[in-house]
């Protein structure tokens, strides 16, 4: 490190050593001023004033060491403060081209019109703005730090999506094959079955068959042996041998319908398969949009309930999520036609339940009324407000199912007691966007969107 530089001034001339020399008592000078000194035949130290006896001092390198560098550094700095075109010192500075120049650079053609400021008043102005853009930078960084956070946080949360869906999909693969496991026993159960009833009524025909070929074989035998016999003895014989070959009844032919019904059981084999796992598969006409959640929601595997939890889950940052209040949406956007669904709300004491605009803020906390892209219904402290402006309270009995049914054309938006379908409230507004199944609560207590029966229609043609 450099020394100050008062500390590297001569006493006598009071500017920059000049190869200084070192006097015993230690003080140092330039050389020349000690030679004009001792020229004076004075020859004691001007500082402490103690008598030098030599008659040469000897070089204080170290300090002319020290005195060259900041001389150079001194020298450079000064280039820097002049003009590179003129060896000018830069006093003035260039408002349209937003840079320092010089007295002669101010005649010049470049400049000559523009408008100036005198450096010591630009260099304020410039740091003014030069913190103004550090602050926006630094806002900038914040917000890439935060990103980039966040990027961090999603690529793992996806990994996680990833193998948690894989799971699901996997484990009902698994019951749709136990249902299909089943029906292939069921069917192929009812296949031996008519195998073996089919084959016992065989083993019986058969039985009938044998039984009458020994007897026929027996009479033909008979028949043979008395027309070997004495002509007397055919004859005493003859009526009780024709009566027992006539009395031999045989059986009749083979009848239709021993064989098995092949295409009972493989006539739309893999439809009516199909048709019987309806029964056993669920149909949701809403689903939950995970990504939508926020952390405070728990939704099911299938992604139709939802209940509150007070330990928040671990989920991105991303902009599709709700973050202020315990709200989630459906996946499919809403933007024509008629649809609806119900939702069992069962001993759920805080909730609200209708639809949203596709637009509305997921990062800020506004009421839910129809002026901010909400039509819904809401249960809360035991009172069921329709969500006007202002409120309108409702003096029903609060149903344990809610079903919600929007004509977007229309422009309706209406709740209905499925019991009995009453009519419970009705919005009727204008949507200019689409809209999204709306879902909030904040109890541990689900909300369940059910699930409807399919029905199979067959086209003619």
């Amino acid at each position: 490190m450099l020394l100050p530089e008062d500390d590297l001034t001569c006493p006598i001339c009071c500017d920059i050593f000049t190869d200084p020399v070192l006097l015993p008592c230690s003080h140092s000078f330039c050389r020349s001023c000690m030679m004009r000194l001792r020229d004076t035949g004075t020859h004691e130290c001007p500082v402490c004033r103690k008598r030098a006896s030599k008659a040469s001092f000897p070089s204080n390198r170290a300090l002319k060491n020290v005195c060259e560098a900041v001389k150079k550094d001194a020298s450079l700095l000064d280039e820097k403060r002049n003009c590179n075109l003129h060896g000018e010192r830069l006093k003035l500075f260039c408002v349209d081209d937003k840079q320092p120049i010089c007295v002669v650079c101010q005649a010049s053609k470049q400049h000559k019109t523009h408008n100036y400021l005198p450096a010591e008043e630009a260099v304020v102005d410039c740091k003014e703005e030069l913190e103004s853009s550090l602050q926006i930078l630094q806002g900038k960084l914040e917000k890439l730090l935060r990103i980039h956070t966040t990027s961090s946080d999603m690529f793992k949360y996806i990994k996680n999506q990833a193998l948690e869906t894989e799971s699901v999909i996997k484990r009902q693969f698994e019951e749709l094959h136990e249902v299909l496991r089943q029906e292939e026993s069921a069917m192929t159960a009812a296949v031996k079955k008519e195998e073996q009833e089919k084959l016992a009524e065989m083993k019986e025909k058969n039985k009938e068959v044998s039984a009458d070929v020994v007897a026929l074989t027996e009479t033909i035998e008979v028949i043979e042996q008395q027309l070997k016999e004495d002509d007397a003895i055919l004859l005493k014989n003859f009526k009780s041998t024709l009566d027992r070959g006539s009395n031999v009844a045989l059986v009749s032919d083979i009848s239709s319908g021993l064989l098995m019904d092949v295409t009972k059981h493989l006539r739309n084999l893999k439809y009516r398969v199909w048709e019987k796992m309806l029964d056993e598969i669920d149909y949701t006409p809403v689903t939950l949009d995970p990504n939508t959640a926020h952390p405070c929601l728990i939704l099911s595997d299938d992604l139709t309930s939802l209940h509150y939890s007070k330990w928040s889950g671990c989920c991105p940052d991303n902009p599709e999520r709700f973050h202020i209040s315990a709200e989630v949406v459906g996946m499919s956007a809403l933007g024509s036609g008629s649809q609806h669904w119900v939702v069992e709300t069962g001993s759920n004491q805080d909730w609200l339940l209708g639809v949203a605009s596709s637009s509305v803020p997921r990062n800020k906390e506004v009421n839910a009324r129809p002026e901010n892209g909400f039509w819904t219904l809401c249960f809360r402290n035991g009172e069921l407000r329709a969500m006007t402006s202002p409120p309108t309270a409702l003096t029903i009995t609060v149903p344990k199912q809610v079903k919600v049914q929007l004509h977007y054309n229309k422009g309706t938006v209406s709740f209905f007691d499925p019991a009995d379908d009453t009519l419970i409230y009705a919005f009727t507004d204008t949507f200019t966007e689409a809209l999204l199944p709306y879902f909030y609560t904040q109890s541990s207590q689900p909300l369940r969107i059910l699930p409807e029966k399919v029905l199979v229609t067959m086209l003619r043609q």
